[in-house]
Parts: structure tokens; sequence; C-alpha cells
């Protein structure tokens, strides 16, 4: 049942029973009760209201400290260890504290936290034009952290784009002074060290706080466009190279072959030299001594000379001619056939025994008995 209405006895709930119905609640008498609640609540007497019913202060002073105390709290934070904060101070740069708890006045100051370890990656991609002229498709990825949270905060409006536009032209202007092939093939270590150097002078220059950790060339190809051109150029390349390689192999293979069958004539050809010239020499020194010989005794060194070279011719042959002395006949033997005939039986016949080589040796000397007894007959006869 309302306060109001009939049969509620006309109590006010705000305690203002009585007072007239037809006002509405005293909003003084409503703020005291509600003070004396609070001193109550912090241990304070509570104001008699017949006392203070002609007047009162609300206690200002609680709210303060208690809003006090609240914005004390509201000021702190944590920092971690791998980040750095930047203070800002009425919008100004104050300081950039490390890890750690720290407090500022809020609404005051201004915190921004930094993570400084963090590796972040950035990837660019385009077509570029070489120094001969070609265009190349490369595809850099680049990690990078934050060695300077002023700079990164304050210095630049958009570092990451700023990174971005340093890596492209960084990119470009390396790409420019090398040659298509170089790019895609034999530099690319090149490539990625050069845009690395640039890029970072010119991070450095921007003051965006950045440091570059690696660059890396991922890709670098012709366009769609030439590939299938640029594949078969390639192809015939790897086959160029490959036998280059081969023929290259051959030749390692054959030229020490060939360098040691010219030295082995070299020394052959040392070899007979020495021997020719040394032969001459000899022949040389045995003439003059043969001529000092011969002007001493004429006669009997003609004698030797024709003895010496009759043995050397008849050496060399296989017959024997016997000069019967007093008469015109000679003796032929034929040694070669004897040898053939000794061969051939011995041949047949590994083992001979001592018997049978008396025997034939005891037919040759009688044969040769035989036909000298046989000349001196015919020379007697006539």
């Amino acid at each position: 049942m309302a306060w109001n209405e009939p049969g509620g006895n006309n109590k006010d709930p705000w305690g203002g029973g009585n007072r007239n119905n037809d006002g509405p609640p005293d909003l003084d008498e409503l703020l005291r009760k509600m003070q004396q609640k609070l001193n109550g609540l912090f241990g304070g007497r509570g104001a008699d209201p017949e006392t203070s019913s002609g007047g009162g202060s609300f206690p200002w002073s609680l709210v303060l400290i208690v809003l006090a105390v609240l914005y004390g709290l509201w000021g702190f934070y944590q920092v971690n260890a791998n980040e750095s904060a930047v203070v800002l101070r009425l919008g100004k740069y104050h300081e950039t504290v490390t890890s750690g708890l720290h407090w500022n006045p809020p609404l005051v100051d201004h915190v921004t936290k930094v993570n400084m370890t963090e590796v972040r990656t950035e990837r660019t991609t385009g077509q570029m034009l070489t120094e001969d002229a070609n265009i190349v498709e490369v595809v850099l990825t680049v990690q990078w952290h934050i060695n300077d949270a002023e700079s990164f905060v304050l210095r630049v409006r958009e570092p990451l784009k700023s990174l971005q536009e340093a890596t492209d032209s960084a990119l470009r202007h390396v790409v420019g002074s090398l040659t298509f092939n170089g790019v895609i093939s034999q530099n690319r270590t090149q490539v990625s060290a050069d845009t690395q150097v640039r890029l970072q002078q010119y991070l450095d220059l921007y003051q965006t706080g950045i440091r570059i950790d690696t660059v890396n060339l991922s890709d670098a190809k012709a366009p769609r466009e030439v590939q299938d051109a640029f594949d078969d150029v390639t192809k015939a390349r790897e086959d160029e190279v490959r036998l280059q390689n081969e023929a290259q192999a051959y030749a390692n293979q054959v030229i020490p072959v060939a360098r040691g069958q010219a030295q082995r004539m070299i020394e052959e050809a040392e070899a007979y030299k020495a021997r020719v010239v040394e032969s001459a020499r000899g022949e040389a020194s045995r003439f003059s001594q043969l001529l000092t010989e011969f002007q001493r005794a004429p006669e009997v060194t003609r004698e030797r000379m024709y003895l010496d070279a009759v043995q050397d011719v008849m050496s060399n042959t296989s017959k024997v001619m016997v000069d019967v002395e007093g008469g015109n006949n000679m003796m032929y033997l034929p040694l070669d056939k004897l040898a053939q005939e000794s061969a051939t039986q011995a041949s047949q016949a590994r083992q001979v025994s001592p018997q049978v080589i008396d025997d034939i040796t005891q037919r040759v000397i009688n044969q040769l008995r035989t036909e000298v007894a046989n000349s001196r007959r015919s020379r007697d006869v006539r």
C-alpha cells in the first residue's frame, strides 16, 4: 500500500511524517541521512537529526580522499622484461622506462609500451628492372626488431610503412645495379647483403628505431609471361655448363697422358743422343789408336784388320766354308741344317742320352776325315 493512498496513514517514507502531504521530500534531510550512514560506516558519530535540522555540509573531503586513492591506484602499471615504455607528459616526451613496476599520474602522462625483443618479419615482392634492361620478379623477406623505443614511437608517424617503402627502395637500387643472371643465380647472396646495408642506412637516416636482423632473397625469377622461354634458356645454359665440365674432365684425363708420353719420348731421344755421341767418340778414339798402330807396323795392322773384318762378317752367317790346303775344292758345312735337325730331335726326345751324342759326334768326325782323304787323293791323281 502506497504511503499516500487511503489507509496509509500518510507516512512519508523519507521520514517526514509531520510534513504536509502536499510538498516533495526535503533534499537537505535526505543528504543528512546519507551523511550519517557514511559516518557510521567509517566509524564517525552520526549527527542528531534534531540538532542538525538547522543545516550541515556534505563530506567532500571523504569523496576527495576516495578519488585520490583511486587516482593513485590508476597510475600504477607493469613493464615486462622484454618491453620498454615511452612516457609522454602533457604530450611531450618525458622519459623511457624499462622493466618493473612504475607509476605515472594518469591523464597527465601517457605511457606507450613497446616490445623490444620480438623479431618481426616483413615481406615485399615486385617486378624490377635490372642493369641489362630485363625484368625480374623478386620476393624479399626482412626480419627486424626495435632497438630504440623513443624513435620508434615519436620520430616517425608510421614506422612500418616507412620500413616497407625503404625496403622497396633499397631492393630496387641493388637489383638495378646487377644483371639478370646475377640476380637470379650468381649474386643472390650479394643482393641480400647489399640490400640489408642500404636498408639499414635508410632506417637510421629516418630515425625509425628499427634494427635489421637478416635479409633473405626468397625467390628471384622471370615474370610469368616469359617463364617458358626463360626455362629454355636456363636449360641451354645448364647444358653448356655440363658440356664444358665434361670437356674439362676429358682434357684433365688426356693432357697428363700426352705430357707423360712426350716426356718419355724426350728422355728416349736424349738417351739415344747420348748413346750415339758416346759411340761416335769411342769409334773415333779407337780409330785414332788404330792409326797410331798402323803407322808403327802397317803390314801387321793391315792383316789384323782383315782378319777382324772377316770374323765380323762370318760370325753373322750360318754357313761354314772349309778351304783344303793345296786343293781347289772347298768343304761346306751346313750348320743351320744341323742345328735344325738337332732342334727337331730335341723336340722329339726331350732327353737324349750321352751315348747318342757321342755317336753323332763320331759320325761327323768320320765324315770330315773321309772328305779330307778324298780331297787328297784327287789332288795326288792330278
